[in-house]
């Protein structure tokens, strides 16, 4: 699904500011892929992100089913590519209803409103925190967990191909968190989206995915998935890889 090769971005080139903050980056992501990334600030998490969205020059090459997407603008891969940020804010409209910003984010012709309401309303209760019965309310009045939630299902609603997930449980608290978690883990196993979450929660990508990586110093340094990520546990990872993290208090416990 997505093939990064030889990634690289350095900020303030040339100067004594100079960062590497991607160095060769190379990532495979195979359909249905959820990965869970770790790495502390600086590690190159972000830039990864905004690399795959167009937002910074970078050098090397990403595919998208092996479609080179190097040269188009942000825009247009924002096609293939959602993203859910740790602010809310940022995926909705305050000034809007909640079906108001569904509709926005809906990008099929709908000619029958109506029955997309019912739809919507049916879509929103499976997720059992009352989003269904808020439809014709500005999100401002949404909670922190719905406003993330309604965030997440406007992103599945344009069939992307790739999801990113920029910490966008941190600002929750940890029972509303494991409630958007399993959220996130059904829609994306339910509409087969190849995933990649930056989450600083140790046991968040422990207990979510199917596979997991850490990023130091643009590189990664960590990548396991299956019965291998499955088994392992907080103390070994930390025990073997704590020293990838410039500062292990970032990793929430």
């Amino acid at each position: 699904m997505i093939n990064i090769s030889n990634l690289c971005v350095v900020f303030n080139q040339g100067t004594p500011l100079e960062k590497i903050a991607l160095n060769n980056f190379n990532l495979e992501v195979n359909n249905d892929d959820f990965i869970c990334i770790l790495g502390s600030n600086g590690a190159g998490k972000s830039t990864l992100f905004n690399s795959l969205l167009g937002k910074i020059q970078y050098g090397g090459n990403i595919y998208i089913d092996s479609k080179n997407i190097d040269s188009l603008k942000d825009y247009k891969r924002a096609k293939d590519i959602s993203v859910v940020y740790q602010d809310p804010v940022r995926g909705t409209s305050p000034n809007l209803t909640v079906f108001e910003n569904i509709l926005l984010a809906n990008r099929n012709r709908i000619n029958n409103k109506k029955a997309y309401k019912e739809k919507v309303i049916n879509d929103l209760s499976k997720f059992e925190i009352g989003l269904e019965t808020q439809l014709d309310k500005s999100t401002k009045y949404l909670s922190g967990g719905q406003r993330q939630v309604l965030s997440l299902y406007m992103a599945t609603l344009s069939n992307p191909k790739v999801l990113l997930l920029d910490e966008h449980t941190a600002a929750l608290d940890p029972k509303t968190e494991t409630k958007v978690m399993e959220i996130t883990s059904s829609l994306v196993k339910e509409n087969h989206i190849s995933t990649l979450m930056i989450t600083h929660n140790l046991k968040t990508a422990l207990d979510y995915g199917n596979r997991l990586i850490i990023l130091n110093n643009g590189k990664v340094v960590l990548d396991i998935s299956g019965e291998l990520k499955k088994n392992m546990t907080e103390s070994e990872l930390l025990k073997t890889y704590s020293n990838s993290f410039s500062d292990v208090t970032l990793l929430n416990k």
